[in-house]
């Protein structure tokens, strides 16, 4: 079997010597003949909560990479933490994904094991392996354990949103607000709510880049250990058979991977992240394939923030196959997984164990429930909304606008208790897209004003051109295309303006003729607030970033450059 690290290893001239001598180190001599050499992609990191037991996962993938005769070789590549990292984490995905790429190519592996968990990791890691396209497989690094507080079950992030709004509305001291800190983060592992992480584990496998029944194990448990170290072996399988990403994903694996986060009530951001990881690909996915495919898709998961119960609920219940199970007519029956079979096939052992966690097909959490696309005067590009998370009564409102021309705008003034605005007022957001923070952060949930918590009101529709998390909920419009940043026509917008919002009609739009919106010219401050780098990577990304309809990759990143090394490098 010719290998691509024979590219370096073969040989008896110089340049093989090299190589070969200086990774030596004591390895045996056979090492760097014939055996597999696979990367280990670790975005482990102290500074990354949620990654930060990688580093002991790791080592049950490599004791399977050396049984399956292969040689383990761990790459620290670049960790983003969603909790830490500003202005977000969403800014620098993009510079991961490129960096794992070049590293990736320019050494001598052979196949990759890509370990990631918190939001950004897995994605950036898989837009990196589809773009250099050597076989590469997923192990997730896990939800952490329940937490609880006060008797009742606490998901990390939509417990925050959820209590924080309590102590603003004073029906929840700041003491006891302060206590549930040290309840929320019970174990390793990222969220365990329906976030972002945790739907970007379950939709990559449904995707087909994780063996299926794995995404959902939790950080602790024993079984995503053995599973991490079948996977080790797997990856030495992969490159005898030359199992690349673009040799099975197909525009039915998307399919499914659609159907998927529907059915689990997923994170809005799986949205940005899809299409960012089909275009490496090459493959024709667009916004419109998530409304088309997922929104009259049922919600099974009866998860946070959407629903009642946390991660290890749903893994103890059945996990992601059973309830692909409940769907399987939906599902691409020819998209294959990376163990070389349809995702279709490993459904037919899945069974749910607790219907108070996932439901069956005939008594779903909710009929329709998957992504919606909205299009109108204010998106004409398109914004998307999770109505699986959104109040019912709102999915269809006419209200008037109250225009915030920044975040720091917003935490201003929305505290003001001259603030103009009642329960049917329309809270815009704008400044927050790819180019205007930069890098669309998670502030598009925001909080409402403290006299209306004050007086029972839990939910307004509010308009953002930035993202929100995952384990957030609300009537919220997000992505919404172009941002203002970029002349959309949201940079138009003033406070008093009639919105007029009507999900099931697909539309969003401010009630002035296309001519008046368009002789508008952006408030100065609009004009003033959106990010300005002077160099860097901020500047290269603001310079080159794609709008959130698809997937705010950086233009020159979009496509695959293979794994093709053609000069040495002595």
């Amino acid at each position: 079997m010719q290998l691509r690290s024979d590219q370096w290893y073969a040989g008896e001239d110089r340049n093989a010597y090299i190589h070969r001598a200086w990774m030596r180190r004591g390895v045996p001599d056979d090492a760097f003949r014939g055996r597999p050499q696979i990367a280990i992609a670790n975005t482990a990191s102290d500074l990354t909560p949620c990654n930060a037991h990688l580093t002991g996962l790791a080592q049950f993938v490599k004791n399977g990479i050396l049984e399956a005769g292969g040689v383990p070789l761990e790459l620290p590549v670049v960790s983003l933490g969603e909790t830490n990292v500003r202005p977000t984490a969403m800014l620098w995905r993009n510079l991961a994904a490129m960096s794992t790429e070049e590293m990736l190519r320019a050494n001598p592996v052979d196949g990759v094991v890509l370990l990631g968990g918190c939001d950004k990791t897995i994605p950036s890691l898989l837009m990196a392996a589809a773009s250099v396209d050597i076989p590469a497989v997923v192990v997730p690094g896990g939800p952490m354990l329940n937490g609880t507080f006060r008797g009742a079950p606490l998901g990390c992030g939509t417990g925050v949103w959820k209590l924080s709004e309590e102590v603003r509305a004073g029906t929840l001291s700041q003491a006891d607000f302060n206590r549930s800190e040290s309840a929320m983060i019970r174990s390793a592992g990222h969220c365990n709510t329906m976030g972002t992480a945790s739907t970007m584990a379950l939709v990559a496998e449904a995707l087909g880049t994780i063996v299926p029944g794995i995404a959902g194990t939790p950080a602790v448990d024993s079984r995503l250990h053995e599973a991490a170290q079948l996977t080790g072996r797997l990856a030495v399988e992969l490159v005898g058979e030359g199992r690349t990403p673009s040799s099975f994903l197909t525009k039915g694996s998307f399919h499914n991977a659609i159907v998927a986060l529907a059915a689990i009530g997923g994170s809005t951001n799986a949205v940005v992240h899809l299409l960012a990881i089909a275009g490496r690909l090459g493959i024709d996915l667009s916004v419109e394939d998530f409304d088309r495919i997922g929104s009259h898709v049922p919600l099974l998961v009866d998860l946070q923030p959407a629903g009642r119960h946390l991660m290890e609920d749903l893994f103890r219940a059945g996990g992601l196959l059973a309830v692909l199970a409940e769907v399987k007519d939906l599902l691409d029956p020819e998209a294959l997984t990376i163990t070389g079979r349809p995702l279709v096939e490993h459904l037919e052992r899945a069974e749910i164990f607790d219907r108070e966690v996932i439901a069956r097909r005939d008594s779903p959490v909710q009929a329709n429930a998957g992504i919606a696309l909205l299009r109108g005067n204010l998106a004409p590009d398109g914004a998307i909304i999770k109505p699986a998370a959104a109040s019912p009564q709102l999915l269809q409102h006419r209200g008037r606008a109250l225009v915030f021309e920044s975040i720091e705008d917003f935490r201003a003034r929305i505290d003001d208790p001259e603030l103009e605005v009642d329960a049917d007022t329309v809270l815009i957001l704008r400044g927050c897209g790819p180019k205007g923070y930069p890098g669309m952060p998670e502030v598009a949930n925001m909080p409402l004003p403290t006299r209306l918590l004050e007086q029972g009101v839990r939910d307004m529709v509010r308009i953002c051109d930035g993202r929100m998390s995952g384990t957030a909920y609300g009537t919220v419009i997000l992505h919404v295309a172009p941002e203002a940043a970029a002349g959309g026509p949201l940079a138009r917008v003033r406070t008093g303006d009639w919105i007029v919002l009507d999900v099931a009609g697909r539309r969003l739009d401010v009630e002035l003729s296309d001519q008046e919106l368009a002789a508008r010219a952006p408030s100065a401050a609009m004009t003033e607030a959106p990010a300005k780098p002077a160099r860097g990577w901020e500047r290269l990304y603001v310079d080159h970033v794609q709008q959130a309809d698809t997937g705010a990759d950086l233009d020159f990143l979009v496509g695959a450059s293979g794994s093709e090394v053609a000069r040495e490098s002595h």
